[in-house]
C-alpha cells in the first residue's frame, strides 16, 4: 500500500478516536505544489477531498481528473483574489476564504452567470491578528447577513487558521461562533493540530505534510 495511504488511514483512525458527539472530522487532503503522481494513489484508493490554493495550479492538475470523477470535491483553501473567482467556480466546490465583501460580491456575481453554488466558508480572524486574512468576530454576524440574505451565497460555516500558540481556546471560540449562526460545518485544524480541532467539532481537517510528507 502507498505511503500515502498509510499515512491517511492513521489521520483516520485518530480522528475517529477523538470525535465527540458522533461528527466525524473528514479530511481535506491538501495537495497544493505536489504533482498529480503523489496525490493519484489516493484518488485510486477513493479519497475524495483535496485542497488547494493557487488557481492556475488546481486547474492544471484537477480539470481533466474531475471531469472523469464526480466523486472528487476540490477546496480552495487559499487567499481567494477577485480577479481569479471566474476561474474558481467552475472547478471548485468549496471555498474556504471568504474574508472580504467584495470577494463576496464577486463569487455571487460570478455564479449566477454558470448557475453554481459553491459551499462557502467565511474565514475568521479569530486571533484579531493583524497579518491574518478574514472576517473579525465582532463583524461576524453583520457579515454574514449580508452574504446570505443580500448575495444569496451559500455559507455552510466558518473556517479559521488560529494563532500558534494555544490553539485549542481558539477552536473553542470558533464552535461557540459556529452554533450562534446555526451553521453545520467548521474548517479548522492543520497537520500540527487536526485532533484538537477535532475535538471542537472540527467537521472539516485541512492536512497536508502529515499526509504527503514535506514539501521541497
Amino acid at each position: 500500500m502507498h505511503k500515502t495511504i498509510n499515512n491517511l488511514i492513521s489521520i483516520q483512525n485518530e480522528l475517529k478516536s477523538s470525535s465527540k458527539n458522533d461528527i466525524h472530522s473528514k479530511i481535506i487532503a491538501v495537495s497544493k505544489t505536489f504533482p498529480l503522481e503523489n496525490i493519484k494513489p489516493l484518488i485510486d484508493y477513493g479519497h475524495c477531498h483535496f485542497g488547494e490554493n493557487k488557481v492556475q495550479e488546481a486547474i492544471n492538475k484537477w480539470a481533466e481528473i474531475k471531469a472523469q470523477n464526480n466523486d472528487i470535491k476540490l477546496h480552495m483553501i487559499g487567499k481567494l483574489q477577485t480577479n481569479k473567482v471566474k476561474y474558481v467556480i467552475p472547478l471548485f466546490d468549496y471555498v474556504h476564504s471568504l474574508d472580504n465583501i467584495k470577494l463576496a460580491e464577486k463569487i455571487s456575481v460570478e455564479q449566477i452567470k454558470i448557475n453554481k453554488n459553491l459551499k462557502i466558508f467565511i474565514q475568521v480572524n479569530i486571533g484579531n491578528e493583524i497579518q491574518k486574512n478574514g472576517i473579525e468576530p465582532e463583524n461576524l454576524q453583520a457579515f454574514y447577513n449580508k452574504c446570505v440574505k443580500e448575495l444569496k451565497l451559500n455559507i455552510v460555516g466558518l473556517m479559521c487558521i488560529p494563532p500558534q500558540n494555544n490553539s485549542e481556546t481558539y477552536f473553542i471560540n470558533m464552535q461557540k461562533l459556529n452554533k450562534t449562526l446555526n451553521l453545520n460545518e467548521l474548517s479548522m485544524g492543520m497537520s500540527a493540530d487536526y485532533v484538537i480541532a477535532a475535538k471542537y467539532g472540527s467537521t472539516f481537517v485541512r492536512v497536508g505534510s502529515k499526509i504527503f510528507g514535506d514539501r521541497d
